[in-house]
Formats: structure tokens, C-alpha cells, sequence
């Protein structure tokens, strides 16, 4: 499992392999003592992942300790929207605030695209050091929010359970909200595409607020602007894999495979059976662990991923939760998530 090509990267070319390769979504944060310890150092958030030094050690704490195959860097989906001209920060307990938030014809219209070469340079030299740190033992993931869930984020000003702000403007001022996703969309490519060169192997999309929008809502306001990205990206990046995850996607599964990405993480809300056969043959896919079964027994962790693995096939399946990992998971047990997978071809073999 050496070699020229880290063992993801592999699952993603379609080769049929012993086990799944293996990451988990958050891997890095809360769970982890030693990165609990470093908070109480670096209590800021945006220190924490836009001081370079500080995400390379986040990025490396479970990699150091378990040895995943995907190595994500420590960042935020809001992280590139200071450089287009919407300040953010991140209180502990409240998560994301945009004060004031984006509601205006005006206001929109000051949205400038991103250069992230001036506004990230820290993103650049986050990914290649974790390249060199890293080798081929693990690829390095790059990851970056969609137009929908950043636009929602934007005009919500904070995390939302109803979406209103962003949903009256849809439905009343429908223009606005799609010079805005647009704007976000060509932004975001951008970004993803400086992600890439810096050094990212596979690119994680988040739209983890479009799972709230009916189909025909997804149709008009998440997927043409999801696949304007993807569309951008892949006329200059083409051999880059590209990850679509949604949280509560059971109702656009289908959807998301229209995206134009090469891998639909999947959530806990879908059997990865139905999932495998609602994606169709030719789309990877990721996932599902319910990251709440990280609380259960060592065995009963052990049948999950077993049936995960068993419904997703031995051909085009990474292993990963159905979302991040829990606060409160016990350490032990992402361990045993781990090293579960890691020797999942002699478990299956003896099994």
C-alpha cells in the first residue's frame, strides 16, 4: 500500500482494492485531547486554521495518531470570504456570525471576486507543507464551502434551523440571490483551483444547507451553481477528484450526482445499497457511518462499518462517516475506527 500514488487516490481511479480506503470527516478538532490542549493556547478559532503553523499541527494531530488515508486541512468553509469583502468570526459556543449580515442589492453588488494568492496565502503553504509532511503515505485534502450553503451563511448572519432570510429572498428577490451565487460560485472555483495548485490531491465540496431545499429549490438554486464550479474547475484541473457532500441528502441524492464530481459522500440517511444503486455503477462514493455509532461498543462499531463496507462494494468506496465526527467521541474508539479499517481485507478475508 506504498507506491508512487497514495492508496485514496486509488479508489478513486476505480481500482478494485482489499479494503476501502479510509478518512474521516472533522478528523481533526474537538474529540481529540490534543487538540482540546492547543484551544486552550490558541482559544481564537480563525488563529487556530489561518495561522499556517497552527492548521499544519491540527491537520497532522489524527494523522500522527491514526494514520488515515485522506489527510484534510484544518480550515473553514467561511474562511474565503473576508478576501471577497464579507468579514466573519467564529464565537465558540455561537459557531459563525456575520455582522451585518448580506441583504441588500448594495451590499451584493460590493462582493468582489476572490484572489486568494493576496487574501490566503496561509492556505498555500498549509497544503504544501502537508504535502511534504505527508508523502504518499496519505493524500492531502483541500476543502471549500458551496454557493448555496455560503450564500445562506451570509444572509442568515449565523447558523440557521429555517433558512427565512435567504428563502424570502429566493422567493421574493430571486435576482438578487442569484447575482450572489453567482458571484460565490466563480469565487469558489477559483479558490478550489488555488487549492489544487498548492497542493490538494482531492477537493471536498460542502453544501451541507442545501439538504433544507425542496428538489425543485435544489434545481433553480444549489445544482446550476454547484456545477458551475465543478464545470470551472475541471476545464483546467480535470484529473482532480472532486467530493460532493450534503448533509440530509436523501431527498437529492440523485441530484448530486449531477453535479459533475467524481465522488458523492453519502449521509447516514441513506443505505449505502440504495445509494450505490440510486448513484448508478460509475459514481464513487463515500461514507456512511452514523458518526453517533462512535459512542456504541467495539463491536457494535465493527458491524457498522461492516455493513457499510459490504453494501458499498469493492470497487469505488472511500470509508468515512455520514458527517463529522462527534465532540465527545471517545478518542478510543476513532481509533478503533481506524484500525478497524485499516485491516478491514484481512477481516473480510476471515470472515
Amino acid at each position: 500500500m506504498t507506491g508512487e500514488i497514495p492508496y485514496l487516490l486509488r479508489a478513486t481511479k476505480g481500482e478494485i482494492l482489499d479494503r476501502p480506503p479510509v478518512w474521516m470527516m472533522r478528523q481533526a478538532g474537538r474529540y481529540m485531547k490534543v487538540y482540546r490542549d492547543l484551544r486552550e493556547k490558541y482559544p481564537s478559532f480563525r488563529d487556530r486554521s489561518e495561522n499556517p503553523d497552527l492548521s499544519i499541527e491540527i491537520s497532522l494531530q489524527p494523522w500522527r495518531a491514526f494514520q488515515p488515508d485522506g489527510v484534510i486541512m484544518f480550515s473553514d468553509i467561511l474562511t474565503p470570504l473576508p478576501g471577497m469583502g464579507i468579514d466573519f468570526d467564529i464565537i465558540e459556543s455561537k459557531g459563525p456570525i456575520i455582522d451585518p449580515p448580506i441583504r441588500t442589492a448594495e451590499q451584493i453588488n460590493a462582493v468582489r471576486p476572490l484572489n486568494p494568492e493576496e487574501s490566503l496565502p496561509f492556505v498555500k503553504t498549509v497544503l504544501q507543507t502537508l504535502r511534504q509532511e505527508v508523502g504518499n503515505k496519505s493524500a492531502v485534502l483541500g476543502f471549500v464551502g458551496s454557493p448555496w450553503t455560503l450564500a445562506a451563511y451570509a444572509i442568515e448572519g449565523k447558523s440557521s434551523k429555517d433558512y427565512s432570510n435567504i428563502k424570502r429572498m429566493a422567493f421574493s428577490e430571486p435576482e438578487l440571490l442569484h447575482t450572489l451565487l453567482g458571484k460565490i460560485a466563480d469565487s469558489i472555483a477559483t479558490y478550489v483551483k488555488f487549492q489544487i495548485d498548492s497542493g490538494a490531491q482531492m477537493v471536498q465540496l460542502f453544501d451541507s444547507w442545501a439538504g433544507n431545499l425542496s428538489p425543485i429549490d435544489y434545481d433553480t438554486f444549489a445544482l446550476p451553481y454547484q456545477q458551475r464550479v465543478v464545470r470551472q474547475v475541471k476545464e483546467t484541473h480535470p484529473d482532480t477528484p472532486l467530493v460532493m457532500y450534503i448533509s440530509g441528502s436523501a431527498g437529492v441524492l440523485e441530484r448530486m450526482g449531477q453535479t459533475g464530481v467524481d465522488i458523492v459522500s453519502v449521509d447516514w440517511t441513506v443505505d449505502m445499497a440504495d445509494a450505490r444503486r440510486r448513484l448508478g455503477p460509475d459514481m464513487i462514493v463515500q461514507g456512511n457511518v452514523d458518526p453517533g455509532a462512535l459512542f456504541g461498543s467495539k463491536e457494535f462499531i465493527r458491524a457498522r462499518i461492516l455493513d457499510t463496507v459490504k453494501k458499498a462494494g469493492n470497487k469505488g468506496h472511500i470509508l468515512n462517516l455520514g458527517h463529522g465526527i462527534l465532540p465527545g467521541t471517545p478518542e478510543e474508539n476513532a481509533a478503533y475506527f481506524f484500525e478497524t479499517a485499516k485491516n478491514l481485507d484481512q477481516i473480510l478475508a476471515s470472515a
